[in-house]
């Protein structure tokens, strides 16, 4: 898979809190737009980008200490795809045999708001497909004005 065209590599550039849960603001410095995702979702991202202490680990928390047992990791996390308002990601893993030295590479459907979580806490790199970049909206104007406290998103 050609990663250079075909995709354009985000962060997550803020999590906000709105009415029915929190915007996740994914973009560069060229472009940003929104996923919504329900509050428990927001608070873990934020979690995972702030590197807050958990009591108890996360169901993320667990996924990643299976893979590290597994010898497997996230290696980057791609939101592919953009259907009737719903986005749809992948999770890129990698997979180092115990007795050879090949990698296997594993590419796992994963719901954006996990997949971003995962990308966090793995530290891995976070893309976008090209097509669904040039589909979505820009909405840096709307995150400068959230971050200044002058609009909320519905």
């Amino acid at each position: 898979m050609s990663q250079t065209s075909a995709v354009i590599e985000v962060q997550v550039r803020a999590v906000l809190p709105t009415k029915e849960g929190c915007a996740v603001f994914v973009g560069n410095k060229e472009k940003a737009f929104v996923i919504f995702v329900d509050q428990n979702m927001g608070a873990a991202i934020l979690a995972f980008m702030r590197g807050l202490p958990k009591e108890r680990p996360l169901t993320h928390d667990l996924m990643a200490s299976l893979l590290l047992g597994l010898g497997a990791k996230v290696e980057r996390v791609i939101i592919n795809d953009l259907r009737d308002s719903t986005y749809f990601a992948r999770l890129i893993v990698s997979a180092q045999h115990e007795l050879l030295t090949q990698k296997k590479i594993l590419e796992i459907d994963a719901r954006p708001s996990d997949a971003i979580a995962m990308a966090i806490q793995q530290k891995a790199t976070l893309y976008v497909a090209r097509k669904v970049w040039d589909e979505v909206d820009d909405m840096s104007e709307q995150l400068r004005q959230m971050e200044e406290g002058g609009f909320e998103i519905e």
